[in-house]
């Protein structure tokens, strides 16, 4: 089946919404073998029925998002009404569950908010358990030719559900059959996408029977196949073999996920003490579920009187050696690991820029150090000279990676 995006919006043109749907569609339509053809973005009003026309011609099934509230400028329920020719009709299970709603969230009940009761007739209601606007199913017909029509809200926590438990199951109806298809992705740290395609062989994109893409990020890469699962399992082993302990996911998790879970799986903590990355690597690792029974301390020293006054920084190391270092990387690790009492601690200090650059510490600089309870403290350097903002990216996954070893 041919299936279509069309995302509606004057919002998601302005740049104030960061339009999601297409990759969140992309994932859940895989699994029954089905992929996005086409996706548009259209602002409210008129623009959604001459996007709508120009799709019929060509789509089996088209997902709308948008236009489904009570404001003014939701239309995409009377544009698709008047479009397929249906009459608009009041529907009262839909204003029992919007006035249930309103007394649950302790609102008032607006007369605006009735227009979201309008169904087009012989459209079946796909509940909303998340918001007052529910979505809605048009059969597609033969003749005059209209293909499958799911009108669903924009706001992504409301969507996402009722895609899931309304839309999934009607499309697995329509497209008949079973899915062979699936999709895997390889995360590999430490290597540049040209590097894991080199490793790997350009053997894999040559063969006809597998999809493969590569998806790049600061010192991050995604290998994506795509193919019947006993191809997949042909080739996987080759792959593994090829990146070595490079791969650190196959389940396209981050790698502080798999930070986090392997320090709860061996009982073990850490700390962090940052200078370059302002608390960017405490906050990566703070962002995974629990956390909390492992990160316990996060020192944000990004001036010299911080270093010394907090972890100890000896302020001749810092006047002989200077902020960006080794001997101040190790020292701020060390600091870290004694205050924090945790398993191991992490230290960064290095020069982001655009400024604070010479030429025997250019700018990108970075030092790493690992304090490890009962073991020496390792220290390494790193050379980024990327923007302010990629070089604190790459700066935490090289940290989370040296820890990542550690683990292993």
């Amino acid at each position: 089946m041919v299936v279509e995006v069309l995302n509606t919006g004057t919002e998601l043109l302005l740049g104030d919404v960061l339009n999601t749907h297409a990759a969140w569609f992309g994932k859940q339509l895989l699994a029954l073998d089905l992929s996005i053809s086409r996706q548009t973005t259209v602002p409210d009003g008129e623009a959604i029925r001459s996007a709508l026309r120009e799709s019929f011609s060509r789509a089996d099934v088209i997902l709308v998002t948008g236009g489904l509230g009570p404001t003014t400028d939701d239309l995409t329920r009377e544009i698709t009404a008047d479009l397929l020719g249906l009459e608009l009709v009041a529907d009262a299970e839909v204003r029992r569950k919007i006035e249930a709603l309103v007394v649950e969230r302790g609102s008032t009940m607006r007369v605006r908010m009735l227009r979201q009761t309008m169904i087009p007739r012989g459209a079946t209601v796909l509940p909303n358990d998340f918001g007052s606007a529910p979505g809605l199913y048009l059969p597609g017909k033969e003749s005059p030719r209209s293909p499958h029509l799911f009108l669903l809200p924009g706001p992504p926590r409301e969507m996402q559900p009722m895609f899931t438990a309304s839309v999934l199951p009607l499309l697995k109806k329509l497209n008949g059959s079973v899915p062979h298809r699936e999709c895997r992705i390889y995360r590999i740290v430490g290597m540049g996408e040209s590097a894991v395609e080199e490793c790997v062989g350009l053997g894999l994109s040559e063969r006809g029977d597998l999809d493969v893409g590569y998806c790049a990020r600061p010192n991050e890469v995604d290998l994506r196949l795509i193919g019947a699962p006993q191809t997949l399992d042909e080739v996987e082993p080759k792959i593994l073999a090829a990146v070595g302990n490079h791969l650190f996911s196959r389940t396209a998790e981050n790698l502080e996920d798999w930070v986090v879970t392997r320090l709860r799986e061996q009982g073990r903590r850490v700390a962090t003490a940052e200078s370059c990355s302002g608390g960017l690597l405490a906050h990566r690792l703070t962002n995974v579920p629990g956390a909390s029974e492992v990160f316990t301390h996060g020192f944000i020293v990004y001036s010299n009187e911080a270093k010394t006054a907090l972890l100890g920084v000896p302020q001749k190391m810092l006047e002989d050696w200077g902020a960006v270092s080794e001997p101040v990387a190790r020292s701020l690790a060390e600091g870290a690991l004694e205050k924090s009492g945790a398993d191991f601690a992490l230290s960064l200090t290095g020069i982001a820029g655009p400024g604070g650059g010479s030429t025997e510490k250019p700018l990108g600089l970075l030092f790493i150090g690992l304090a490890r309870r009962g073991k020496p403290t390792l220290c390494k350097n790193h050379l980024f000279p990327r923007d302010r903002e990629t070089f604190k990216q790459l700066a935490t996954q090289t940290a989370l990676d040296m820890l990542r070893h550690e683990l292993l």
